[in-house]
């Protein structure tokens, strides 16, 4: 969000996930969409299908690398490196859209100068991919009017996450990718209201509407509806927030999350929890974060509550109540307005309708949407400024948001904890088809755990025969914060020197081992990218090969 509201002056898909199966051009990079995303990987196999082109940048072989006419199977964190070296191509060999640019962009010299540096045949021996596989993704992208870019958290959880997303807009500008159906640029969101979270101002820089914080007339409107006075500096992120916790942060209140399985360095947080002085839980199930609270305050489900989800297309939609919640569990909406009130916060008793119809009336993206109009005429995408206004299927159509596109130059920083001797290998993790983030619900759910029962590791044979691992071996995983156990699956997925676990088990949690460095922007801590080194352990043979990815 924060590189998109920077180079085109919103932080969303600026097209529509309909699109994807007219488009001539994908470019998949650090989505492993067909697990993370399957419906959005539908769309673009209906693409594929028809004739369009796609290429997978990851340093992973998954699903939708096997459908693919190329793949990029990029070193673990120097995508920037890739990303400058495309550039390079379409500037020096005159593929950039001038007309584009100078009607819509401002900063392009600096662009230039930069890219100049990031020749192919470089970006080989940083990345591993071939120089003409570089030079060919970057011709095919730029003179393909349909071509879209699709990316989620294998891009943006690094420390250099916003220079990621900074070096993806560069690509979308200079060739005029903007504005066009079937193209933009798309993050794809990692859970089904990511996007409405940010929309209502969850951020401690924006405001609900992306309009922020350290803006006086923004801040103005909202204190004259609220009657209370705003600081204008923003808040702590996630990440500054878990650094705090029993420090400058002496309480917490958690909703819908369970931080000690999703945060990073978690054996760190863990010390800081036991400093906490009071703790709030607010979720469906207990979750390893209870085992923190001194207060769990049972909430509804999505099928037990009404209000709206935002979708990755921006698309705004009911949800609707089916049944009650089940013994003392409530709807949050109600839980969050008892407690102001019981805190002197006087909030009168409003449905989501009516909170709804506050952020419209407050924001200028959302004006046009009320919860009867949804009702009447089904989902609607913002922007939609006015009660007539149909919506928006794809952004920057006549003219980029924020005015002038703005390219942002950046320069390749490496990952904070690259492989060494101590630490050979190379550790990512990620999603799997079967569950869902901390697997709060779906290990709860007797198919879905029957798919996948347990935690596993995937190794690249050579990496497992210098460790004398088989298929199933019982292994510890080691970083510098930690270690767990779990089974060894022997893969071609991965690459040499590099090794992929998911991160949804409680009994293996990846996030022992992950660093806690963030971005410098927002904060996002680097999942993808830290050193790390097997060991078998004595008598824990597997007996026999382990399903590790479903697919394979």
């Amino acid at each position: 969000m924060a590189g998109l509201v920077t180079t085109f002056g919103a932080g969303a898909m600026t097209n529509s996930i309909g699109e994807i199966r007219d488009a001539d051009f994908l470019f998949v990079i650090g989505s492993n969409t067909s697990e993370a995303h399957p419906i959005i990987a539908m769309e673009m196999k209906r693409a594929v299908r028809r004739g369009a082109r796609l290429v997978v940048a990851d340093p992973r072989a998954i699903w939708m690398t096997s459908i693919a006419d190329r793949h990029l199977r990029l070193r673990p964190g120097t995508d920037v490196w890739l990303l400058n070296a495309m550039a390079h191509v379409i500037v020096a060999e005159g593929l950039v859209d001038q007309a584009f640019l100078a009607a819509n962009t401002e900063n392009f010299e600096a662009v230039g100068e930069t890219v100049a540096r990031y020749t192919p045949e470089e970006a080989e021996e940083v990345t591993g991919v071939p120089a003409e596989d570089i030079r060919a993704t970057a011709r095919e992208y730029a003179t393909t009017r349909k071509a879209g870019i699709y990316y989620t958290l294998g891009i943006t959880e690094h420390t250099h996450g916003t220079d990621n997303v900074y070096a993806l807009s560069n690509l979308v500008l200079m060739t005029g990718h903007l504005g066009l159906a079937s193209a933009g640029m798309n993050p794809l969101r990692g859970q089904n209201n990511v996007q409405g979270a940010n929309d209502s101002g969850a951020s401690p820089v924006f405001l609900p509407g992306y309009q922020r914080i350290d803006d006086d007339a923004a801040r103005a409107r909202f204190e004259a509806a609220w009657g209370v006075e705003l600081r204008p500096e923003p808040g702590l992120n996630l990440n500054e927030m878990m650094k705090e916790a029993g420090k400058s942060l002496k309480g917490f209140y958690v909703m819908g999350e369970d931080i000690v399985l999703s945060e990073p360095n978690v054996a760190k947080l863990e010390v800081g929890l036991n400093q906490v002085e009071f703790l709030v839980l607010q979720d469906l199930f207990l979750n390893e974060t209870a085992r923190f609270a001194d207060v769990i305050l049972p909430g509804g489900c999505f099928a037990e509550k009404d209000g709206v989800f935002t979708n990755s297309e921006r698309r705004v939609q009911m949800v609707r109540k089916a049944v009650e919640p089940p013994g003392q569990a409530r709807a949050d909406l109600e839980i969050l307005q008892d407690l102001a009130r019981a805190c002197g916060a006087g909030w009168p008793e409003q449905d989501a309708a009516a909170v709804y119809a506050e952020m419209a009336a407050l924001a200028p993206k959302f004006a046009g949407i009320r919860h009867e109009r949804i009702e009447r005429e089904g989902g609607i995408q913002w922007p939609c400024e006015t009660l007539d206004h149909p919506g928006t299927p794809f952004l920057h159509e006549g003219g980029v948001l924020r005015g002038r596109g703005r390219f942002e130059p950046v320069e390749y920083r490496p990952s904070v904890e690259l492989a060494d001797s101590e630490y050979p290998l190379v550790l990512s993790t990620g999603r799997t088809l079967y569950h869902y983030n901390a697997a709060t619900q779906t290990r709860r759910e007797p198919g879905l755990a029957a798919k996948q029962p347990e935690a596993f590791l995937e190794l690249h044979r050579r990496d497992a025969r210098d460790r004398g691992i088989a298929d199933g071996d019982l292994v510890e995983v080691r970083t510098r914060r930690g270690a767990v156990r779990c089974r060894a699956a022997i893969s071609k997925q991965v690459r040499p020197g590099c090794i992929w676990m998911p991160f949804h088990f409680a009994e293996a949690r990846a996030n022992l081992l992950t660093v806690d460095d963030g971005d410098s922007v927002t904060g996002t801590a680097e999942y993808k990218v830290c050193a790390a080194e097997l060991l078998l352990l004595e008598g824990a043979a597997g007996g026999g090969p382990f399903p590790g990815a479903w697919w394979v």
